[in-house]
């Protein structure tokens, strides 16, 4: 099924934060605290397992600005505390295919990233869409897992952006391109179709001009040869088989858009200031990378142009609309967001963000006093996705354990038994029966606030040394 424009859309979910938010810290716990349903359009530039340290020159007005983009076992602990476990088998299976491939690097860059992307599809509206930035790397891995969270129905397109006209790789071909993959959240998304300017030797084909110094070019009006007819009458000495109704053809007439050739023919005028251009394709070739001379250049690592994004924020959202940027950087969304009038809020691990959108905004656009909000800690969710624990909950979790604790599997009386939360609520999760299980003392107090996954971990280095 084609994806069509929304011109009636549901009504509009209300996020449960301000409209130029920019939340601080780990982009996990900001996104489990928003609301379901209520963002428009999502754009993310995340680490691309690079195996490179980014750090913004000195001097720059981004210094100070830097990550990791190295993962190691240790990340892989990290990632799999975010709930890795409850991942469904399509999303385990590749990441622990890519891991046996690629190292414990891999598998620890997806496993970071399939507990946030899972976040991100909740909260995206029905009429929503997802544009994942990264390179090939681990493209081919991440399609999988958005296949997997959004449907591989709702894949919209890989675009390929040329960066650069050509880069030095001696032993391949040039890496002068990134790859950003499009989801929607459903069948009914928002579309407007982008278009970029014709090339001039397009545009010199439009020789023809009338009085008033308008450029045209002649199109058949002949409906030889069309599949699905045509209509067939004369008009003005020339019959034929038409494209057009005789109505149709006498105002095209008396608008002065029909050119009658020297041969008796006649033809339909296409003007070129009503042409929209050409429909951007899946290869981005026109926007260049910020380069060392733009106006735009703060000095951020992986800064990306305005361009690129308000190509991305026309396209996929509409005035009014929220976008979300959770690796915001130096916020070219944020920025780009504003300048089209759609509210919007980002992410980031550094307070250097809030510093960047700040400035951009005053410098880009203009604007003056209190702009981004720094927000220190998640939202608070208001959809009621916070759900209670059931009343009964020990007695389920007994059952569903088979009597035995969560850690040691070994097996206990239930009044022997400490209801524990899997992923820790001082790290973001949830007082909700999904995160809640059931250890024995020793296990609670070896636990503590880590995460089930660090537990299991644990007990298993301890039953090698002989200790349990």
């Amino acid at each position: 099924m084609p994806a069509t424009t929304i011109t009636e859309l549901p009504p509009k979910q209300a996020p449960n934060f301000p409209n130029r938010s920019l939340f601080v810290g780990d982009n996990l716990y900001a996104l489990r605290g928003i609301n379901s349903g209520c963002v428009d359009l999502i754009y993310l530039d995340p680490p691309f397992n690079s195996n490179r340290t980014y750090n913004a020159p000195h001097g720059s007005r981004a210094q100070g600005a830097a990550f990791k983009d190295t993962w190691t076992l240790d990340d892989w602990d990290a990632a799999l505390e975010q709930e890795l476990e409850i991942a469904d088998k399509g999303a385990y299976h590749t990441i622990n295919a890519a891991g046996e491939q690629h190292g414990d690097g891999m598998r620890s860059y997806l496993g970071y990233m399939y507990v946030r992307l899972a976040e991100m599809h909740r909260i995206l509206k029905d009429t929503g869409s997802l544009y994942l930035h990264c390179d090939d790397t681990a493209s081919h891995y991440l399609k999988i897992l958005l296949d997997t969270l959004f449907g591989a129905a709702h894949y919209r397109n890989t675009i390929v952006w040329q960066r650069t006209t050509a880069h030095n790789d001696p032993t391949r071909y040039g890496r002068n391109a990134d790859i950003i993959l499009f989801y929607s959240k459903s069948r009914q998304f928002t579309w407007n179709v982008p278009y970029r300017p014709y090339e001039d030797a397009y545009k010199a084909r439009f020789r023809f001009k009338d009085a008033d110094g308008r450029a045209w070019i002649d199109d058949n009006l002949t409906a030889k040869g069309l599949s699905g007819g045509g209509y067939e009458y004369e008009y003005k000495g020339a019959k034929s088989l038409w494209r057009v109704p005789l109505d149709t053809m006498k105002r095209l007439d008396e608008e002065g858009r029909l050119h009658f050739t020297s041969r008796g023919g006649i033809r339909r005028k296409r003007y070129l200031d009503e042409m929209k251009g050409r429909p951007v394709q899946v290869i981005w070739n026109d926007i260049d990378a910020i380069n060392s001379q733009s106006k735009e250049r703060v000095g951020y690592p992986t800064q990306k142009p305005l361009a690129l994004l308000e190509r991305i924020i026309l396209a996929s959202s509409n005035p009014g609309d929220m976008a979300l940027d959770p690796f915001c950087g130096c916020a070219t969304t944020c920025v780009a967001a504003e300048k089209l009038g759609r509210e919007w809020a980002g992410i980031d691990i550094s307070e250097k963000a809030v510093e960047l959108v700040n400035m951009r905004l005053r410098e880009h656009l203009g604007l003056e006093g209190t702009l981004a909000v720094t927000r220190r800690k998640p939202p608070a969710r208001t959809d009621g996705g916070d759900k209670t624990k059931s009343p009964n909950i020990r007695e389920l979790l007994y059952s569903k354990q088979d009597g035995r604790c969560a850690g040691c599997r070994e097996a206990y009386p239930l009044r022997n038994l400490e209801t524990d939360h899997i992923h820790p609520r001082s790290r973001g999760g949830a007082d909700i029966d999904e995160n809640l299980q059931l250890l024995c003392g020793f296990c609670n107090r070896t636990k503590g606030d880590r995460p089930q996954i660090w537990l299991l971990r644990r007990l298993d280095a301890m039953r090698l040394r002989g200790e349990l």
